[in-house]
């Protein structure tokens, strides 16, 4: 899954790739969380736009009030599910990131590690939103990640963003088929676990004895 990731000036990582950016600003925010609102960018008739949703998707048709907020979508069966199977169809969208945070679980203890790019360039979530609201697609751990979890983001290259927001194309094939970055990571501090917690020192390795 992804629980945390973050991002650091997404206008600017997004400038080739979107027309404009509606309310979002180049700020640092190193716990991005559910319910936030973070730049994710959305493709239109005239245009890709940058703007904030909020991490967290509750479906149209939810009526149930203690219906609980959908931050993650599986690839593998997101065509299938009655919360997603219209989304990833119609109603496509991609978050911008600098890396993400997943927890490897050992016995009782949790250890967060960050993940970024090998090659240092953004990260580009495949998700899909509805209204407001949007989640990100998840898949299966690949390589050195599945020893820290068994899910990950799904991400695409800076080339793929426009290919995956085309709705013309069948999105959940599309992303089982694209090639994917190769990933490192690193042990960071438990800090991270705190939302409110929000500085630098979160993607700083821990230095092992």
């Amino acid at each position: 899954m992804c629980g945390r990731y973050v991002v650091k000036n997404p206008v600017t990582k997004t400038s080739k790739l979107v027309k404009s950016a509606i309310q979002v600003e180049d700020t640092e925010n190193y716990n991005a969380h559910p319910y936030q609102k973070l730049p994710v960018i959305k493709k239109y008739k005239n245009g890709n736009t940058l703007e904030n949703l909020k991490w967290g998707l509750i479906p149209s048709w939810a009526k149930d009030k203690d219906f609980k907020a959908l931050i993650n979508a599986r690839l593998e069966t997101i065509d299938e599910k009655v919360s997603f199977k219209k989304l990833i169809k119609n109603s496509r969208c991609v978050a911008v990131a600098d890396g993400f945070y997943e927890w490897k679980r050992e016995e009782k203890e949790k250890t967060p590690h960050y993940f970024v790019r090998k090659d240092s360039n953004p990260i580009f979530f495949a998700g899909i939103y509805e209204e407001d609201q949007f989640c990100l697609i998840t898949e299966e751990a690949k390589d050195n990640i599945s020893e820290i979890h068994h899910r990950q983001p799904v991400i695409i290259n800076q080339t793929d963003v426009n290919r995956y927001l085309n709705i013309e194309l069948q999105g959940s094939a599309f992303l089982k088929e694209c090639s994917k970055p190769n990933l490192i990571f690193h042990e960071v501090s438990k800090d991270v676990n705190k939302p409110s917690n929000n500085t630098t020192s979160l993607i700083q390795p821990i230095l092992l004895d």
